[in-house]
């Protein structure tokens, strides 16, 4: 490369000296352009944030046969319940719903589901496996960097550790895709990464392959106290607030360089490109709409200032995660076409979550606004199904009436949207990712488990099948250890 780049400026020289002897002040055909025109060489892959393909998937789905499942109870995650209904899928995708009467293709593998349920795959949208995986040592204490209120550029992926036993728990609870966050001790935490809940030896096997970047944000006792215990701002709400303006200024003013180079570059003009700046570069995303934000914050009061610095910059806010006071503000909630990924009923345990209620998800829901229910936690994630229903319980105590068929989208179909992969999986429509839970009972129930899990149409776990059992390669080898599905991402 150097020498054909070395041949070219050679031929360039020589074509400025011969145009140099022009006796006329006419340009010659074949001369050479002027010095301002002279044409700009692309920039490496790694030092352009507009080519860089850092980190990318290697999933591939697991082998998978035609399969329909066949009399069962189908929440479908738009909104629709079909009793007695027929679940085709092939190829990975989603084939047909429908009621009893639904075609299925003869020679295909028939799921009897009567008396059971059928959702869509369970979406985390709210994790920290392999980020803070089990076991919970130091060594593996990866999801928050605390060194500096603004972390952007530090990506969650290159902390996951994919050989967290937890991943195979949540699967177990029927969870199909996870969002892995960093921590929330950062106004800027860092970028998330969106993972297929299967078993693999790399991170890059996982990723979820077309799913968009998000950042963490946080607002908040975390950064104050953090940094304020440093002596450091932020210290007070004011402080965060003063940060996360700075770095947005500071961001419009990279993109703005960035587009200035590639204009000129563009047009064949001399041109300078900026120094990349990792950090830098997500928040720039941030504004151009290519990344998300999904924002840790608690309190109703601080919900509408992040709203407020959104439209002053121009981003919009995927989620507010935890959102205890979601329910103060829903109707803002719903007008900005912002989701709250929150719990059920953990509230309380430090000021910013004092005035959360039980019915939190419930009210925000009867709003309009889109509501999830996500874990923040190993075990919880486990049961998602379950915390669904504990929220949808607390509302129609209070007279909401919630259904199931609302409900589900909690888990599914809502985290889907937010984490920017609602047009791919999270709902069983014709067509989307074959990601599909079979319930031994309704979902709501404290008594249901997922008996099978497909994701993209495999068979990805099996309660009655230790075939479909994976271990984590830290689980092989100990007693108890089951048999491991020989069909592993890489």
């Amino acid at each position: 490369m150097h020498r054909r780049w070395g041949a070219a400026a050679a031929a360039g020289v020589l074509a400025a000296l011969l145009a140099g002897c022009a006796t006329t002040g006419t340009q010659q055909t074949g001369a050479a352009k002027p010095a301002d025109k002279a044409e700009a060489k692309p920039l490496p892959k790694g030092l352009d944030p507009a080519a860089s393909t850092a980190f990318p998937s290697t999933y591939k789905p697991l082998p998978s046969r035609a399969t329909a499942i066949v009399g069962a109870t189908i929440l479908t995650a738009t909104g629709q319940q079909i009793d007695n209904g027929v679940l085709f899928m092939s190829e990975g995708k989603i084939t047909s719903v429908g009621g009893p009467s639904t075609p299925i293709p003869a020679d295909i593998a028939v799921i009897d589901g009567k008396g059971k349920w059928v959702t869509p795959g369970v979406i985390d949208a709210h994790s920290h496996l392999g980020v803070y995986p089990s076991p919970g040592v130091s060594s593996r204490m990866d999801g928050n960097e605390l060194t500096d209120p603004n972390t952007a550029g530090v990506w969650a992926e290159n902390s996951v550790w994919p050989h967290d036993p937890g991943f195979n728990r949540a699967r177990a609870g029927g969870v199909t895709t996870l969002e892995i966050l960093p921590g929330s001790g950062n106004l800027f935490g860092g970028r998330s990464v969106v993972l297929k809940n299967v078993p693999s030896i790399t991170t890059q096997g996982m990723k979820f392959p077309g799913a968009p970047y998000s950042l963490k944000m946080a607002c908040g006792e975390n950064p104050k106290r953090v940094y304020g215990s440093k002596g450091r701002s932020p210290s007070t709400a004011m402080g965060n607030v003063f940060g996360y303006r700075k770095a947005w200024i500071e961001a419009a003013d990279y993109a703005r360089k960035w587009d200035d180079y590639r204009a000129k570059a563009g047009k064949g003009e001399k041109a300078d490109a900026p120094k990349r700046d990792l950090t830098l570069d997500t928040l720039a995303g941030v504004l151009k709409g290519e990344i998300l934000i999904q924002n840790h914050c608690y309190r109703a009061d601080e919900m509408a200032t992040m709203i407020d610095i959104s439209h002053e910059f121009g981003f919009h806010i995927a989620a507010f995660h935890h959102a205890s006071e979601g329910y103060k503000v829903a109707e803002l909630l719903a007008k900005e076409n912002i989701c709250i990924a929150t719990w059920a009923d953990w509230a309380g345990f430090k000021m910013e979550s004092y005035d959360g209620i039980e019915a939190n998800a419930a009210i925000t829901h009867r709003a309009g606004a889109c509501v999830i229910i996500h874990s923040d936690d190993p075990i919880i994630t486990q049961h998602l199904n379950q915390e669904a229903a504990i929220a949808m319980t607390a509302g129609n105590r209070i007279g909401l009436n919630i259904t199931r068929a609302e409900a589900i989208a909690w888990i599914t179909a809502n985290p889907a949207k937010a984490i920017g992969v609602g047009d791919k999986t999270g709902s069983l429509e014709p067509g989307k990712a074959a990601d599909v839970v079979l319930w031994s009972a309704d979902p709501f129930s404290v008594y249901a488990v997922a008996e099978k899990v497909f994701i993209d149409g495999a068979l990805t776990y099996d309660r009655r099948d230790p075939r479909f059992q994976p271990k984590s390669d830290f689980e092989l080898g100990q007693p108890g250890a089951g048999a491991f599905n020989p069909g592993i991402a890489r």
